[in-house]
C-alpha cells in the first residue's frame, strides 16, 4: 500500500508534538512494509529521518526507499497562532531580509496554507498512492487538491482542534478550514476520544466518521540516563500558550513555594504568553525560582525531564499530550490535567482539573514530600506505556486505510 502523508513539521525542525507524531507513526508503517511519501513545508536529512533515503535537489527529495520526503519552504510551524507568525514573519524581514536562503510565502498564513495546498495538487498529479492522509488543519486543503486531481480516499487526522488552541474562542479562518476538511474527508482519525467528543460537538461530524487512534511512544529502547535528578525540581515543558496553561503553572508554584520554599521550577519552551509569565513571576517575587529555558530540542529535553522530581502538564485543553509519556520514559512521576486525552491510556499519574490550582498544589507537595509516590508512579507508568505504542496506532491507521479501499465509507 501507497501513503500520501501531508504533514507540516518533522524532526528535528518541529516545535510541538505533531512532528514526533508524524516520525513515530511514519517509522512504524514502514516497519509495516507501508510506503509513505511525507509531504512537509521544511526540513532535511538527519539523524531523525534515517529510516529515509533522500536525494536532495533545489526543493525536491525524492526517495528510492519506502519513504519519501518531498520539501516545499515554508515559515509556518505547525502549532503556530496567527500572533505568532506575525511576530515571526517580521523578525525574518528585518533581521534577514538580505538572507538568499529565506523563500517565506507572505505574511498572510492562510495565502501560505493555500499555496502548500497549490504544490500539493501537482505533487498529486504525478505520485502513485492509494490513499491520502493528513495531519491537522494546516494541510487540509493540500488534502481536499489530492483528492480532487486523483479521486483516492482521503483520511484527515486531527491532533488538535481550534477549540484547544484558542481555549473555545476559535479564529473563524482556522475554524472554516478545519470543519470543510472534516466534511470532506472520507474518513476522520482523532487522537483521543477527548478529541472525538469536540469533533462531533462543535464541527457537525456524525461519530461514526471519526476513529480514535491514540498516539503512541517508541517502546523499542530504554531512555539513556543522561543527568542525576535533582532535588525539588518541577517542570513544566511545552509551548507557552493559552492551551498549555503555563499561568495555572505559575499560580501553582507560588502556592508551592509558600509550603516547600526550597522548591525550584523550570519552565521550557516558547510562545505568545512567554514575556508574559516571566512578568507574571516577577510581580509574584518568585523569578528567582523559575528558570525560563527557551525552546529545547534532543537531548536537553530528556535531560530536563531527568532533572525533575516531577513533571507538570496543566493543559486547559489537550487533545493528546505525549510530553507525559516522555516524561515516564524519563523515569519522573507526572501530574496530568483531566482536560487531556492522555489520562485515558496512563492510568499511573496524578491528575486534577486546570483550573483547580490548590489541587494542582497538593499533588506537587505529596510528590515532593513523599518519593515513593513518584517512585510508585515510574514504576507503573513504565509497565503501561509499553502497550502505548506507534505500533499499535500503525495498525488502526491500516484497519482505516482498508475499510476506505474496500469502500466502507
Amino acid at each position: 500500500m501507497k501513503i500520501l502523508m501531508f504533514g507540516w513539521e518533522f524532526p528535528p525542525h518541529n516545535k510541538g508534538g505533531l512532528g514526533t507524531a508524524c516520525l513515530g507513526l511514519t517509522k512504524a508503517l514502514s516497519e509495516k512494509d507501508k510506503e509513505v511519501i511525507l509531504v512537509i513545508p521544511k526540513g532535511g536529512k538527519s539523524e531523525n529521518s534515517d529510516h529515509l533515503n533522500l536525494i536532495v535537489t533545489e526543493n525536491l527529495y525524492i526517495g528510492n526507499d519506502k519513504i519519501k520526503y518531498v520539501k516545499i519552504d515554508s515559515l509556518m510551524h505547525a502549532y503556530i497562532s496567527t500572533n505568532e507568525y506575525e511576530d515571526e514573519y517580521a523578525k525574518l524581514f528585518y533581521n534577514d531580509s538580505k538572507n538568499p536562503k529565506l523563500d517565506i510565502y507572505g505574511k498572510d498564513l492562510f495565502k501560505e496554507v493555500q499555496r502548500y495546498g497549490e504544490k500539493a495538487k501537482i505533487i498529486a498529479q504525478f505520485e502513485d498512492f492509494e490513499v491520502i492522509h493528513c495531519h491537522d488543519w494546516m494541510t487540509f486543503k493540500a488534502g481536499k487538491a489530492a483528492k480532487e486531481v486523483s479521486g483516492k480516499p482521503l483520511v484527515v487526522h486531527v491532533h488538535a482542534t481550534e477549540f484547544d488552541r484558542t481555549g473555545g474562542h476559535p479564529n473563524q479562518a482556522v475554524y472554516d478550514i478545519e470543519r470543510e476538511g472534516m466534511h470532506v474527508a472520507d474518513k476522520i482519525i482523532a487522537v483521543s476520544n477527548y478529541t472525538k467528543d469536540m469533533i462531533c460537538k462543535h464541527y457537525d461530524i456524525n461519530s461514526e466518521k471519526v476513529e480514535v487512534v491514540h498516539n503512541g511512544i517508541n517502546t523499542d529502547n530504554e531512555q539513556e540516563m543522561l543527568i542525576e535528578k535533582q532535588e525539588n525540581v518541577v517542570l513544566f515543558l511545552g509551548r507557552m500558550t493559552l492551551q498549555k496553561g503555563p499561568d495555572y503553572f505559575i499560580e501553582a508554584a507560588n502556592k508551592v513555594l509558600d509550603l516547600e520554599p526550597n522548591t525550584k521550577f523550570i519552565m521550557a519552551g516558547t510562545g505568545d504568553m512567554y514575556p508574559k509569565m516571566i512578568e507574571k513571576a516577577a510581580e509574584l517575587n518568585i523569578g528567582h525560582k523559575i528558570l525560563f529555558t527557551g525552546h529545547l530540542k534532543g537531548d536537553e529535553v530528556n535531560k530536563a525531564y531527568q532533572m525533575a522530581k516531577l513533571y507538570v502538564m496543566p493543559s486547559v485543553s489537550e487533545p493528546f499530550g505525549l510530553t507525559a509519556l516522555e516524561s515516564i520514559k524519563n523515569n519522573t512521576p507526572v501530574m496530568i490535567s483531566n482536560q487531556s486525552g492522555v489520562s485515558e491510556v496512563l492510568t499511573n499519574a496524578l491528575k486534577a482539573d486546570f483550573w483547580d490550582v490548590d489541587e494542582m498544589v497538593n499533588k506537587m507537595v505529596s510528590a515532593i514530600r513523599y518519593p515513593a509516590l513518584g517512585e510508585t508512579i515510574v514504576e507503573q507508568g513504565n509497565h503501561e506505556i509499553k502497550g502505548i505504542s506507534w505500533n499499535k496506532a500503525a495498525d488502526k491507521c491500516i484497519n482505516v486505510y482498508d475499510s476506505l479501499k474496500k469502500g466502507d465509507f
